[in-house]
């Protein structure tokens, strides 16, 4: 599955499904990094932590309808991102992803 802005540009060419509770909660800790073009939907989630992680990231907040709501470029290891209201998912995208390309209130769509 990929992730496109409503401008056509492509977030993300492979998107990683986490809705399951145990893979919500594991997410990206412990591994190495993340490559290119890859990404992690997290479904429910209206915050993040990246305690045990080894890279940085671009995070986006979305509601049901693939609304932003919040952006976070560069989340570095060890932090919490803030309760996001009205959050339904979260993508989390290596850092440099986004490069200023995606504000609030921006949608992306998942095909």
């Amino acid at each position: 599955m990929k992730c496109i802005t409503e401008n056509g540009v492509v977030l993300a060419q492979e998107v990683e499904e986490a809705s399951a509770l145990f893979k919500r909660m594991k997410g990206l800790m412990f591994r190495k990094q993340m490559k290119p073009g890859t990404a992690m939907l997290l479904t429910p989630c209206p915050q993040i932590h990246t305690c045990f992680m080894r890279f940085a990231l671009d995070v986006l907040f979305l509601d049901k309808n693939g609304t932003i709501l919040y952006v976070m470029e560069n989340l570095k290891p060890w932090r919490l991102s803030p309760i996001v209201r009205h959050a339904w998912r979260t993508l989390e995208m290596p850092a440099g992803t986004l490069q200023g390309r995606v504000k609030q209130g921006d949608q992306v769509r998942f095909e």
